[in-house]
């Protein structure tokens, strides 16, 4: 369903992963993740650029950003080349309703509560989210979900 706005933007998917571990989660939870994952990244890439989806297996435990997982986890990103955000944004992406530019999410036709969404099901799956963004290049954000058979991950979604 996300093609046609890539393609209305002209802007292409690239996956970079195949065989994968599994996660224990709700299908449509995480459907809903990485569908306003994607969706965003779509509607703040640059027109003509790309949207890259990486995924790989975190067995040290540890984050890009260096923080301790307490279980083998699945790492998945969604990276765009947009405009990037300003680092004095990010702590607060994740609230209700915050934009970092009102105008332009509302041409855009965001309403401020994807992000919020995202957090509140990761958090649901005893997952992290992470942020990262560098202003002229673009925006990362990485979920970090337990394997099936790590011993939090198999009570993820009740």
């Amino acid at each position: 369903g996300l093609q046609i706005r890539a393609g209305e933007r002209q802007i292409t998917v690239e996956r970079t992963y195949s065989q994968l571990p599994a996660v224990v989660g709700d299908t449509e939870a995480l459907t809903q993740i990485f569908q306003n994952l994607i969706e965003n990244a779509l509607k703040y890439g640059r027109k003509g650029s790309h949207v890259r989806i990486e995924a790989w297996p975190v067995s040290d435990g540890t984050t890009r950003r260096g923080r301790r997982l307490d279980q083998p986890s699945l790492a998945i990103s969604v990276i765009d080349q947009g405009e990037g955000i300003p680092r004095e944004h990010l702590p607060r992406l994740t609230e209700r309703f915050y934009r970092v530019d009102a105008a332009r999410s509302r041409e855009l036709g965001g309403t401020g509560l994807g992000l919020a969404i995202v957090k509140h099901l990761v958090n649901r799956h005893r997952g992290l989210l992470e942020i990262e963004s560098e202003l002229g290049k673009g925006s990362r954000f990485t979920v970090y979900l337990p394997l099936a058979g790590s011993n939090r991950g198999s009570q993820a979604a009740e």
